[in-house]
């Protein structure tokens, strides 16, 4: 299965920080990565290595050359976001990659990494939205955790530690700007139906983390929301206040769910969420019909359903309770 790839597309998001849409599975406004125009150039993200060369055409569109950029940093290490790193490094031999500290061992070796995501998606899937993903050079992978300042000579990052969706996951937080970029700390956002959507996958979703982890971004009163998926949310409190909600609405449904004697299989799982997104999204989207596969290539919401699924029942075992208790 071969997807078209689109020509980047470049929008100014904030003084010095452009997004670039990366075309992920052949879609607009579904993926991005940002340039932050520094004293030393950093971009935010590597999107996944079958989006490599729209990124490398997009950074050379900004006047950003092989021996220019001087940073990467990546909000988590799933392959949407981290899988183009190992070959991005090779096209950018002066750049740094910075990551989390639990994370950094799977991008120096991502053979676990990839093999959990064929299982997730099947290989032929998996190759087809992401390409490959290169190991990357040891010496050349930085850990941060949360409090590090990554340094760009004029400007500064600041880490912020935000599990949840993951529990290598960080949030970055610009000190020129205010602006934050949450990776998918409050999910995926898609502009055209200013639609919500929870990221809640499998096997490390945690749903009061993910909650708590919204309200520590709020308490840095970012100036916007610069999501992976996609682009910025100009009104931080409604994205925090909506992201939350979302996150709620949907756990609770699957905690309801579970309760009910016998628990509904998957796929009636599956049809319920179904139903409450498509509910949620013609809402935003003023009754618009939305187009709930868009959002596969970022996790479906079958991978919703299986990680609260788990969620729950790792709760239930852990305080050998009743599943609704």
């Amino acid at each position: 299965m071969e997807l078209r790839r689109p020509q980047p597309l470049l929008s100014e998001v904030a003084d010095g920080i452009t997004a670039i849409d990366t075309g992920m599975a052949g879609y607009r406004e579904l993926n991005a990565v940002y340039l932050v125009a520094a004293a030393e150039p950093c971009l935010i993200e590597t999107g996944p290595g079958s989006d490599g060369p729209t990124i490398i055409d997009g950074l050379g569109r900004l006047g950003v050359g092989p021996a220019d950029l001087a940073h990467v940093v990546v909000t988590h290490v799933h392959m949407d976001h981290a899988g183009g790193a190992g070959a991005l490094l090779e096209r950018y031999p002066n750049a740094t990659l910075w990551v989390h500290e639990v994370g950094a061992r799977h991008l120096v070796d991502p053979t676990r990494l990839v093999s959990s995501t064929a299982r997730t998606y099947g290989e032929e899937r998996m190759v087809a939205l992401y390409g490959e993903m290169c190991a990357c050079p040891s010496d050349r992978v930085r850990a941060v955790n949360d409090g590090d300042e990554i340094p760009l000579g004029d400007r500064c990052l600041r880490v912020l530690h935000t599990p949840g969706h993951a529990s290598h996951h960080v949030a970055l937080h610009d000190d020129a700007t205010g602006a934050l970029f949450t990776g998918e700390a409050i999910g995926s956002y898609l502009p055209y139906g200013r639609s919500f959507r929870p990221a809640l996958p499998p096997p490390e979703v945690d749903v009061e983390v993910a909650l708590a982890t919204i309200e520590e971004m709020r308490q840095v009163h970012p100036s916007t929301l610069l999501t992976s998926h996609f682009g910025p949310v100009p009104d931080p409190d409604e994205g925090f206040d909506v992201a939350a909600e979302r996150i709620r609405r949907w756990s609770d449904t699957v905690r309801e769910a579970l309760t009910e004697d016998p628990p509904p299989d998957e796929d009636a799982l599956v049809a319920r969420l179904t139903a409450q997104a498509r509910e949620e999204f013609e809402v935003d989207s003023r009754g618009a019909r939305f187009d709930l596969e868009r959002y596969d290539a970022l996790g479906s919401i079958r991978m919703n359903a299986q990680g609260l699924t788990r969620y729950w029942r790792r709760r239930r075992d852990a305080d050998g309770a009743p599943q609704g208790s």
